[in-house]
């Protein structure tokens, strides 16, 4: 029973996988230590260079009128590989459908046995 069950999630995953459109990097924020100066200044470091995935969109049409102006929310989705491991604020590229995206992982990622799910909001910059 064990074994048709691991060969299902098996199958289960390799379907999900089937559908990743994109290819993302990872980039995190990094204290680097200067060799010469021993001064540690951050900079941009790729943790992780075009691994698939796919970007999904929610709620594209919402819109909240407040007193000033009408917001437009936006849910950005990023499905991954479960075995990858990515950071909270990470910064995110994503090429898709002839398009790239900058991204910010907003959060800690939602793992299943077939997949990983991370909520993105567009990137403005490092915190």
């Amino acid at each position: 029973m064990v074994n048709a069950l691991e060969k299902a999630r098996a199958r289960a995953k390799t379907c999900l996988e089937s559908a990743y459109e994109g290819l993302c990097t990872v980039i995190e924020c990094q204290y680097i230590r200067d060799s010469v100066t021993k001064i540690k200044q951050q900079k941009e470091v790729v943790v992780l260079e075009n691994q698939p995935c796919r970007l999904s969109f929610e709620n594209i049409a919402a819109t909240a009128q407040t007193e000033t102006a009408a917001t437009v929310s936006q849910g950005i989705k990023l499905f991954m590989s479960p075995e990858i491991s990515i950071q909270p604020g990470s910064k995110i590229l994503v090429r898709q459908n002839g398009m790239c995206g900058v991204y910010k992982a907003s959060g800690a990622p939602a793992i299943y046995r077939t997949h990983q799910e991370i909520m993105l909001e567009l990137f403005k910059g490092w915190a």
